[in-house]
Formats: structure tokens, C-alpha cells, sequence
């Protein structure tokens, strides 16, 4: 496996960062999960701006064009023979000392990977995965904004941590007010009496890639969409849930806290969009050889 590294691309075994790394000592820097698909990378000008936005946020000055970081994407994806799987895009402050000041971190540091990814194995996407609602709230907007993407994801480990120890796939994570959020890796989406609902971002939900995607493919499909806030109770009678994410793609959830959602069993809907989504993947994206047929969204 080759990996790009501040500059030149090392094998696994090589590919080390300094212990004095501000991404490492303090979480401070930001990321972002690709997929590729079919030869194509999808949706990398929109990831790429979410780095880009998430980098601004923190103050972080990412040392290349976001021309340039396409191609070290790209270029990750050439070395590593592959044409599907999974991109891993970190920059973080980079080496510094021993403070939090970001002002003793000379410059950002820049890591590509790309290999093979499978988040949930074929079951949970056949028979739906189970969910519980973890204590831990997702992080307040004023503490440390949801939407940017940081290395800092304990907020999101401990409620993984809860769901695991409950024997569930997933766990919900509410915000300060009770009001649903997202999942501890996923954003999520009700159907209800035929419309697809799914948290605004506002409440403290990431404004995921995939979510976007679904909004549109629903929208094509006659498929009422509205961002609006929802308690539990409203995913409990709901007649649908599903998850949204690069890793997870569309997977569907079938119980939250041992509540059947539905009939317990993936939806037409949620079929629907997953098929939908599948077809997408298969024809768009970002091309790993741009002499081909070219880019196709």
C-alpha cells in the first residue's frame, strides 16, 4: 500500500508523523472519508470543499490549491491499483510543541489514504441494523461545531461505545434539547405517511455528502423531502428509517431502543433510494484517468 505524506508517497510500514503532531496531541486538524467507485471517485469536488470550509472554521491553512489536492486523491487512488474502495483525506496543524498554541505548528500536514472499506456486512443492509439512543449529546454548535469534520471524534466514539455495550449496530445521538441529530457515524432519515424527514443541520447534524445525495434522489423518485426537526418518538411510528454515509452509503435501520420501526423490516422506500444510490455510484464521479471518457455527474 502506498500513502501520500506531506509530499511523497511511502509504504504503510513508512508512513509515520511526528509525536509532537498537533493532530495527534490535540485532535486539531480536520478530515474527510471519499469513496471510489467504478474508477471514479464520487462526489470529491464536493468533499473537497467540505475540507476546505472545515479547514477555514478552525483557522487551518491547508499548504496546496484544492486542484492540487484532487490530484494527490487521485494520484493515492493510481498507486494502490484500486477502483473501488474507501479514501481517507487528513491534514492536520501539523508538528509543533508541546502547547495548544496552533501558532508553534510551522505548517499543516497533508495524509492520503485509500484502501478497501466494508462498514456493515451484507446482512445489516438485507434485514436492517438496530439502534439505540446513547446518553452522550452530541456536541453543543458553540463548543465545537458539528458540521466541521475535526480529528476530534470522541463526542461520536462514546455513543459508539454505549450502542456496542447495548448489542445494538448504531447509536442515536440527540442534541441538548432532546431533538434527534444523527447516528454516532450516520446521518438519518424517516419516512412518514410517504415523506422522507431528516434533521437540518441547524440542530447539530452534519451536513453529510450522502444525505445530500439522498435528498436528490428522493426528490427524482416523486419522493416528499423536508428538513425538520423530530423527536424519538417520531422515529418509533415512523413507517421507515434509514442511515446515510460515505462508509455506510444508505443502510436501513429496522428498531431504535427495541421499538420495531414499521414492520421491523427494511421499507420500499428505503429500497428504493438504496438501488437509486447504487445506480449513481456506478456511473459518476471523478475519473482516475481523465484521458477516458471523462467526467460525468
Amino acid at each position: 500500500m502506498q500513502i501520500y505524506l506531506d509530499g511523497e508517497f511511502v509504504s504503510k510500514e513508512n508512513a509515520k508523523i511526528s509525536v509532537f503532531d498537533h493532530g495527534l496531541l490535540y485532535g486539531d486538524g480536520i478530515f474527510e472519508g471519499i469513496r471510489l467507485y467504478n474508477s471514479r471517485v464520487f462526489k470529491l469536488d464536493e468533499h473537497l470543499r467540505r475540507l476546505y470550509n472545515s479547514a477555514k472554521a478552525i483557522m487551518l491553512t491547508i499548504p496546496m490549491t484544492i486542484e492540487e489536492m484532487e490530484e494527490v486523491v487521485l494520484e493515492t487512488c493510481r498507486r494502490n491499483n484500486l477502483t473501488d474502495g474507501y479514501i481517507r483525506l487528513v491534514v492536520t496543524r501539523g508538528e509543533g510543541d508541546l502547547g495548544l498554541g496552533p501558532e508553534n505548528c510551522s505548517k499543516a500536514f497533508v495524509i492520503c489514504i485509500a484502501d478497501a472499506i466494508a462498514l456493515y456486512p451484507e446482512w445489516c443492509y438485507r434485514d436492517g441494523l438496530t439502534v439505540v439512543t446513547a446518553s452522550t449529546r452530541r456536541n453543543l454548535a458553540e463548543a465545537l461545531n458539528p458540521r466541521i469534520k475535526s480529528l476530534n471524534y470522541l463526542n461520536n466514539i462514546l455513543a459508539k461505545i454505549e450502542g456496542q455495550a447495548a448489542g445494538a449496530q448504531e447509536a442515536l445521538m440527540l442534541n441538548q434539547e432532546g431533538y434527534v441529530v444523527e447516528c454516532s457515524g450516520d446521518n438519518i432519515f424517516i419516512v412518514q405517511e410517504g415523506r422522507l424527514l431528516t434533521p437540518p443541520t441547524l440542530v447539530g447534524a452534519l451536513d453529510g455528502i450522502t444525505r445530500a445525495v439522498t435528498l436528490k434522489l428522493a426528490e427524482g423518485l416523486g419522493i416528499p423531502t423536508q428538513e425538520t426537526i423530530f423527536t424519538r418518538y417520531d422515529i418509533y411510528t415512523s413507517d421507515e428509517c434509514f442511515l446515510t454515509g460515505t462508509a455506510a452509503e444508505i443502510v436501513p435501520a429496522v428498531s431504535l431502543d427495541q421499538r420495531l420501526i414499521g414492520d421491523g423490516k427494511p421499507g420500499h422506500v428505503t429500497r428504493m433510494l438504496i438501488q437509486a444510490f447504487r445506480n449513481m455510484t456506478k456511473a459518476s464521479g471523478t475519473p482516475l484517468h481523465p484521458s477516458g471518457a471523462g467526467r460525468s455527474q
